[in-house]
């Protein structure tokens, strides 16, 4: 499968304006973006979950073929609506939607009744998500009872173009993020870090995943900052530095890894976007390529590339 590329929205010029605030701005670079290689973009906005849901609408409603990954959190919304809510999205778009789920605390009225700490929030993931899946996929109402949520004849109507099958994105590191992951995920979002620590990372979540049958089902995303190491988002990527083909040459040492998917951080001014789009993503691919026909060897390139890149954050 070829490399993937996703943007990762910062701020505007004005740093005070987040990037889908400024839509004559927006307009433009979401154009840009389309047309300059990337196959999807995050929506990932400080507002909350809601404004999200809304942005991602917009965005999908103004493009033709980029992919949505809307950044998604279990305790703001009850699944019942956050299911009906994202099929309707999906379906509008196509089946252009993609659901990355980070973990936030807890902040429902009664969570002070019980401990909140790293295994809690992830066990109502866990079971956030399996409602999700179940009610993208039933065919007649259900009624559950678990330990953080309780449906009553639970079932979404219209369905979205993928029902259960929606792409899952999800990212951590601690074992217990790595078991719910391992059952979820789709696509697991790797933390920055050397290619030793993050080959070793992405073994984890693959033993993780196999433990569900699933090990050959996952892949990868990177997030990777061509200039600075992290956006004014507060994403952290992995940096690389230097011209283009020199970027690329970086890249190509995680791709060996089998990476699928960079996710480009601190890409934000219209000439940015275009340069990217035009130089460092087309020099991959095109490197890709040719080496792909040549019988690449994944890692043959890691120790000379991997001297170019390092970890920031």
């Amino acid at each position: 499968m070829p490399i993937e590329f996703t943007h990762i929205p910062g701020k505007t010029a004005d740093a005070a304006v987040p990037f889908f605030y400024d839509f004559a701005e927006t307009a433009t670079k979401l154009g840009l973006i389309e047309d300059g290689g990337f196959r999807k973009i995050v929506v990932d906005d400080s507002a909350g979950l809601l404004t999200n849901m809304d942005l991602a609408a917009q965005v999908l409603d103004r493009t033709s073929s980029l992919e949505v990954v809307l950044t998604h959190w279990a305790g703001v919304v009850e699944p019942t609506v956050a299911a009906r809510q994202l099929a309707s999205i999906d379906r509008q778009s196509g089946g252009r939607l993609a659901l990355r789920m980070i973990s936030e605390p807890l902040s429902d009225a009664d969570a002070e009744t019980r401990p909140v700490g790293h295994t809690v929030i992830w066990q109502r993931i866990d079971e956030y998500l399996v409602l999700l899946k179940r009610l993208w996929s039933n065919d007649r109402p259900f009624d559950h009872e678990g330990t953080f949520y309780s449906i009553k004849g639970g079932y979404v109507p219209r369905k979205g173009p993928h029902g259960a099958d929606l792409v899952i994105r999800m990212g951590g590191q601690s074992g217990t993020a790595l078991k719910v992951a391992g059952r979820h995920a789709d696509v697991f979002e790797l933390a920055p870090g050397s290619i030793d620590e993050i080959r070793q990372l992405m073994e984890r979540v693959r033993r993780s995943a196999a433990e569900h049958g699933r090990a050959g089902k996952l892949r990868f995303a990177l997030p990777v900052g061509i200039h600075q190491g992290a956006s004014a988002s507060g994403h952290k990527a992995v940096d690389v530095a230097g011209p283009p083909a020199q970027a690329a040459l970086s890249l190509l040492a995680y791709a060996a890894l089998g990476i699928d998917e960079f996710m480009i951080v601190g890409v934000d001014t219209p000439r940015e976007i275009a340069t990217l789009g035009r130089e460092t993503i087309a020099l991959l691919r095109n490197s890709l390529a040719r080496r792909e026909h040549e019988a690449f060897q994944p890692g043959a390139y890691a120790s000379r590339a991997g001297l170019e890149t390092r970890a920031t954050g």
